[in-house]
């Protein structure tokens, strides 16, 4: 009989992680520090609709083309920033919620309710000034943030790591998430840990976590 120590089973589900936080139809990225109020970007938008739409996003959650979400490649999920079209001057506020665009040059994929307000939808590519803000008052507005370090495709392997977890940290939860018949994410037990007031309190959380868990991130506690 082959017995696996505590130390091995976290390791595995480490690695595990790199290929199942963002299990959505859009490659994920190298995780990345939170990024700061005011840092700005300036390249191309574009935007993306179906096919998915319905499907979930690199953050776990379903993606809605009329919601104001976007992908962007490393800012981290629940990172809210402000395009700007510069050739109009129109500007949309977005949550990060996926990974993408993945085109050379482009620095930033919308969903189509805010490729429309900025009036992108016709061209598709525009060129834009992407300028990270803090959250809006009326999105934190009874609403708390968690830590997501893991997605397994064993609950036995979940529960483990959710004992060993609850050694040092509160609030640690497996969550079984269904899988998605539009594609996107297959069946999974999703491991998270503490229950933050504000996503900067989450992104403090996360930091200290992603010495073990390196692709850990910020999702809404009440994320299905």
């Amino acid at each position: 009989m082959i017995t696996i120590s505590p130390r091995a089973l976290l390791l595995a589900a480490s690695l595990s992680l790199a290929f199942n936080t963002a299990c959505g139809s859009r490659r994920a990225s190298a995780p990345v520090p939170a990024a700061r109020i005011g840092a700005s970007q300036t390249g191309v938008a574009s935007w993306y609709g179906e096919p998915y739409h319905g499907r979930r996003a690199a953050n776990g959650e379903i993606f809605d083309t009329e919601r104001f979400t976007a992908a962007h490649p490393s800012f981290p999920f629940e990172t809210w920033v402000r395009v700007e079209h510069l050739a109009n001057g129109k500007n949309t506020e977005v949550r990060i919620t996926d990974r993408g665009p993945f085109v050379k040059g482009r620095i930033v994929d919308l969903s189509r309710a805010a490729a429309r307000q900025i009036d992108l939808l016709r061209d598709g590519t525009a060129k834009v000034r992407v300028t990270v803000i803090p959250p809006p008052k009326s999105y934190l507005r009874g609403r708390t943030f968690t830590v997501q370090v893991s997605s397994l495709p064993l609950k036995e392997r979940a529960e483990s790591l959710r004992l060993q977890l609850a050694r040092s940290y509160k609030d640690v939860e497996v969550r079984y998430r269904q899988p998605n018949p539009k594609g996107g994410h297959a069946e999974a037990w999703r491991v998270i840990v503490g229950r933050e007031d504000t996503p900067a309190a989450a992104a403090r959380l996360a930091e200290k976590l992603r010495d073990r868990f390196p692709h850990a991130f910020i999702v809404p506690w009440n994320a299905d």
